[in-house]
């Protein structure tokens, strides 16, 4: 009791008072969220479980990620009219020469010891029975054999048949590869016999998230999981947009059978020169069923965003005709209302029967929805206001989230226009407003206040996408991290009028990135969550169920003048009956912390979450991955004239999380 006295005396300057009776605003249980954008390989090559690169030879060059060798023909007649093009084996010219061909997957296939993985194939014999033998090979090995794995599948049917077979890897290898020889069915030898046709050569783990066959990546699903995020915003982003309007995302392209869903360009491919992929496409294997159904699997409710007819704008701005015209809007809004009925709709409905055939006859219960990515100006104001008569009248009880624009404020030459972005979407009624902002640190510490003093009669808060990027330094390490961390106790005190967020991007290949910071880095077998991911699933999991007003001086905790760089805020859980009090320390020396619980009595033991490490450029890496991660701990709680009182001392640049039960 001595120590806890002294305590008090030395922390007056940061003595910190929470009323834990009265009860504020609702913490919506959408408050933290994630937003995926196919970019640094996120979806093909990440989340997604294929491992084959153009398994439907669709690409503009037919046969890249492919090397072949003997007599290898593509075709363009095949069985699904939306992926045409397919391969055909052939027997060399003499019986010692091989034909076949190799896949190098995304930056190689990585397989791990004992894991099966599912070979499909569409295929065909063209003059009477023949077979393939199918292998993963590691090129560079020592070994005698390049072979880790083979298995033979004889083509019997002279029509189009679907073949599968398993194959468990002896080894883990990142950089395997997928080879097929024509060969011998009667001999089993690699003697080349008569031709075979091969259409959507495939190869997934059977190990995938839910064990689902066209199932996403295990460890790259469960870690979205693990956040416990509230709202899942898919599937971008500026891939929504296009680089022009033939190359947006369509989601009617997405669904349907696997087999027959065309290939898109993505945007990112060429969007960066310095950071250039020729190979980067969309095979929309990864589609709106999907989406939808992850997100349920992961407890988020699910935020489309779908194009609003105009192709991204800072690539388009000032192209004549690269954008749909207002009268010409029609076929766009009805995608809009199909994509409901789609997600909502019964079976009987034209698109309700599409997802019910796909296996989901539940309707998916979607609530909201975005119109336009990252929008602004005239050109998006006057298209947005159909699409919201329409929705409204069709669908009244979906929310409808509307864009401010890509910047958080107005920017000096009026480029681009934040408060009259919002402006118009008070005017046409949008239920929330879509913001975004990377920015660097200074922004990070001085916008504590920013939700303050925000309308609350108007549209709610989606902070759609925001990442603190270091001055020269971005990448993820870990001080950006912590003034995330110290920027987000404004949403949990604002929950009246911030109703969403989520960080973006979301995934990153460590092979094939363009953009950074990233939540999420992983290789061919391996994953890292960066400290940003681990303050976000801090707040997702200590998010409490109402606001509690937590002030210094009886004012915020935000950075302000006498405040020493401390950041806080505080909730209350109602389904545990405890305090969450957050508190970030931003500033390079230890700050001592004494927060009076007013409205408790008595001592009480807090468990404590922190996150604290002394190098501010260090980072997770997939050599280190969990070099800086939460510790837990507790806290033994005094009183302070029979008040409850929690002191403590915060290391610099920490992060900490208290949780303490009212009852004794």
């Amino acid at each position: 009791m001595l120590f806890l006295t002294a305590a008090v005396a030395v922390t007056a300057q940061n003595m910190m008072d929470v009323n834990t009776k009265k009860m504020g605003a609702r913490v919506q249980p959408t408050m933290y969220g994630i937003f995926f954008e196919d970019i640094n390989y996120a979806a093909d090559g990440g989340l997604y479980g294929e491992l084959v690169k153009n398994r439907s030879f669709e690409f503009p060059q037919h046969l890249m990620g492919w090397q072949t060798f003997g007599r290898v023909e593509v075709r363009n007649d095949g069985p699904f009219e939306r992926c045409p093009h397919y391969v055909v084996l052939s027997a060399p010219d003499h019986h010692d020469r091989r034909t076949g061909l190799v896949n190098e997957g995304y930056f190689g296939i990585g397989v791990k010891q004992g894991e099966q993985y599912r070979f499909s194939v569409w295929a065909k014999a063209l003059q009477g029975n023949s077979a393939i033998c199918v292998q993963l090979i590691d090129e560079h090995s020592m070994a005698e054999r390049q072979e880790l794995v083979e298995q033979q599948i004889e083509i019997t049917a002279a029509d189009w048949v679907k073949y599968t077979v398993t194959l468990t890897a002896p080894v883990t290898l990142k950089t395997a590869k997928l080879r097929i020889f024509l060969t011998n069915p009667q001999t089993s030898t690699i003697t080349p016999q008569p031709s075979v046709a091969l259409e959507h050569i495939s190869l997934f783990p059977v190990n995938t998230y839910k064990n689902r066959e066209n199932g996403m990546r295990r460890d790259l699903a469960q870690a979205l999981e693990n956040l416990h995020p509230g709202i899942f915003r898919f599937p971008g982003g500026c891939i929504v947009e296009g680089t022009d309007l033939q190359t947006r995302y369509q989601w009617k392209n997405s669904v349907g059978p696997v087999e027959n869903r065309p290939l898109n360009q993505n945007r990112w491919e060429h969007t960066f020169e310095h950071r250039y992929y020729p190979d980067y496409f969309q095979s929309y294997g990864l589609g709106f069923f999907e989406f939808f159904q992850l997100s349920e699997d992961i407890g988020a409710e699910p935020l489309p965003i779908v194009s609003v007819g105009l192709a991204c704008q800072f690539q388009n701005w000032d192209k004549e005709g690269a954008h749909v015209p207002v009268d010409g809007l029609q076929p766009y809004i009805d995608d809009c209302l199909d994509l409901i009925e789609f997600a909502n709709g019964p079976v009987t409905s034209k698109w309700g029967r599409v997802r019910a055939d796909m296996g989901h006859p539940a309707p998916f219960n979607m609530k909201y929805i975005g119109v336009g990515n990252e929008q602004w100006g005239a050109f998006y104001y006057e298209r947005l206001k159909p699409f919201v008569a329409a929705i409204r009248a069709k669908y009244p009880n979906i929310r409808i989230v509307g864009s401010s624009g890509p910047m958080p404020d107005d920017t000096p030459d009026d480029t681009y226009k934040f408060a009259e972005g919002w402006k118009a979407m008070k005017e046409l009624k949008a239920d929330l407003v879509d913001e975004h902002y990377y920015r660097d640190e200074d922004w990070f510490l001085s916008n504590g206040l920013r939700y303050d003093s925000y309308d609350r009669k108007g549209p709610k808060v989606f902070a759609g996408e925001y990442a603190c990027h270091g001055k020269g330094k971005k990448w993820n390490h870990y001080e950006a991290a912590i003034l995330e961390a110290a920027f987000m106790t404004s949403f949990e005190r604002n929950a009246d009028i911030v109703y969403m967020t989520s960080p973006a991007p979301l995934f990153a290949h460590v092979d094939g990135w363009q953009w950074r910071p990233d939540q999420i880095w992983y290789d061919q077998t391996q994953v890292f969550k960066t400290v940003s991911y681990y303050v976000q699933q801090m707040y997702a999991t200590n998010a409490g169920t109402n606001v509690l007003q937590l002030t210094m001086d009886k004012k915020p905790v935000a950075n302000l003048a006498g405040q020493n760089g401390l950041f806080a805020s505080a909730a209350f859980d109602a389904k545990t009956d405890e305090v969450i009090v957050k508190v970030a320390n931003t500033s390079c020396t230890a700050q001592p912390v004494s927060i009076r619980l007013n409205g408790m009595k008595g001592e009480h033991t807090a468990t404590t979450m922190t996150l604290s490490h002394k190098g501010m450029d260090d980072e997770n890496s997939i050599q280190q991955p969990e070099l800086i991660t939460p510790q837990c701990g507790t806290l033994k709680c005094g009183t302070d004239r029979e008040v409850t009182l929690l002191a403590d001392n915060l290391p610099a640049m920490s992060f900490r999380i208290y949780r303490i039960g009212r009852g004794k």
